[in-house]
């Protein structure tokens, strides 16, 4: 198959060289572009990645819209909004990817779709947002825009919560986005998808001196038997963004499964390192498919 797909990511990223290495065994073409060399020229309303013209791809992966999550990612992808209505596909849209991407959107997307959820509060509202640690006992301050759990605080009820809220504020949350800690065994749960249909799972287990999952913070990942209720539920998360490839983190707590978040990125390593599985196959499968 003669298509020329490029990959937007990380160089040196390991989902990344994975899905352009298969491109290139499927296609001939090896292609990985980084979302900071973007260029719209609206002078003829063109996107340009260096010398190439994106128009004349056959379609665009994106694996990651930066290294970093913040609102400059959405502005990234609605540049690449452009690509798709001039007909290039884009997997996955870059519309739906920034709903994934926003904390705040993604949240409110899975309890208007009545999944679980833990309690949450949102505000700008300080004494508020002190209300709701107080009455949860121990919570978790999020930021809108964030990953692998980079500035997020575990503040206790009963400690210096307003303090830890000013300090929160003062790294430029302007949003307090507060998350009762749920009571959780160690780990929780990443259930990949592409195009809709479950793929694979895998767990991060929390290292001992971690209050979090995350590998960032020592946590390592771990294969796993989801039953089909949480696959089910996992679904039923995944299925309103619409992505090519998505997977849904969530957990098992005493009163019940909760899902945490959608990532519009996730869940290639560790769903390789945990289960063999090759999520990166699947989707570059996904993708020949569609083009």
């Amino acid at each position: 198959m003669k298509k020329r797909i490029a990959v937007m990511g990380v160089r040196g990223g390991w989902s990344t060289e994975r899905l352009a290495d298969l491109l290139e065994r499927r296609t001939g073409f090896r292609c990985i572009l980084e979302v900071e060399g973007l260029v719209c020229d609206l002078r003829h309303g063109r996107l340009r990645h260096g010398d190439l013209f994106l128009d004349e791809l056959d379609a665009l992966l994106i694996k990651k819209a930066g290294r970093d999550y913040s609102p400059v990612m959405l502005d990234r992808l609605q540049l690449l909004g452009l690509l798709e209505s001039r007909g290039v596909p884009v997997f996955s849209s870059p519309a739906r990817t920034a709903r994934a991407v926003n904390r705040l959107s993604c949240t409110l997307t899975l309890r208007e779709a009545g999944v679980p959820i833990p309690p949450t509060l949102i505000t700008a509202d300080i004494r508020e947002a002190a209300e709701a640690v107080a009455e949860f006992g121990a919570a978790v301050l999020k930021p809108i825009y964030t990953t692998k759990a980079r500035g997020m605080r575990l503040v206790n009820g009963s400690g210096a919560v307003r303090a830890a809220l000013e300090d929160f504020r003062a790294e430029g949350n302007q949003m307090f986005y507060v998350q009762k800690r749920m009571d959780l065994p160690g780990r929780d749960l990443g259930l990949v998808f592409i195009g809709g249909e479950f793929i694979g799972a895998y767990a991060r287990v929390r290292a001992a001196d971690s209050w979090n999952t995350t590998t960032a913070n020592g946590g390592t990942y771990a294969p796993c038997d989801p039953s089909p209720e949480l696959v089910e539920l996992a679904w039923k998360a995944q299925a309103p963004f619409g992505l090519d490839v998505t997977s849904v983190d969530l957990a098992q707590t005493p009163d019940g499964p909760v899902v945490f978040e959608v990532s519009a990125f996730g869940g290639f390593k560790g769903l390789w390192e945990a289960s063999g599985v090759d999520a990166a196959e699947a989707l570059v499968d996904h993708v020949l498919k569609g083009v």
